[in-house]
């Protein structure tokens, strides 16, 4: 009885220190390509909080450049970090910067299916289901 109160304490103490699992862990702003190709030159500053929400950054020390900044990490590998730049121009969008997007199509709707995005072109597997298609 003795042994099995020590291999529970033990356990307990591995699992609080994240030695047995760590949580997928996505954070900043999770944009996806429609909103990003919305954007057009020339789009005053709320046009763009309209379309894609407060950007992640903005400096105090320069009004017209905002950063949109998201990071990903799943388990213990290493963190991805993504990043959107828009530059403005006497508070007008000059030109968009970044890195955001991977290239591969199949990639992005695989990131996207993990965080339960649906597209209207998209069904699930459920919804085949209960439409009788599947």
């Amino acid at each position: 009885m003795r042994f099995c109160w020590i291999l529970l304490l033990a356990a307990l103490s591995l699992g609080g220190c994240g030695l047995i699992y760590r949580v997928d862990t996505q954070q900043g702003n999770l944009l996806d390509k429609a909103q990003v190709e919305s954007l057009k030159p020339g789009m005053s500053k709320r046009q763009v909080l309209l379309v894609m929400g407060s950007p992640s950054i903005i400096s105090p020390f320069d009004q017209d450049r905002w950063d949109y900044v998201s990071t990903l990490r799943e388990g213990r590998n290493k963190m991805d970090t993504r990043d959107l730049t828009l530059h403005f121009e006497d508070g007008f969008l000059a030109r968009i910067e970044g890195d955001y997007f991977a290239e591969d199509p199949k990639q992005l709707m695989l990131e996207a299916r993990k965080y339960k995005r649906a597209y209207p072109d998209e069904k699930r597997p459920d919804e085949k289901k209960r439409s009788g298609q599947g």
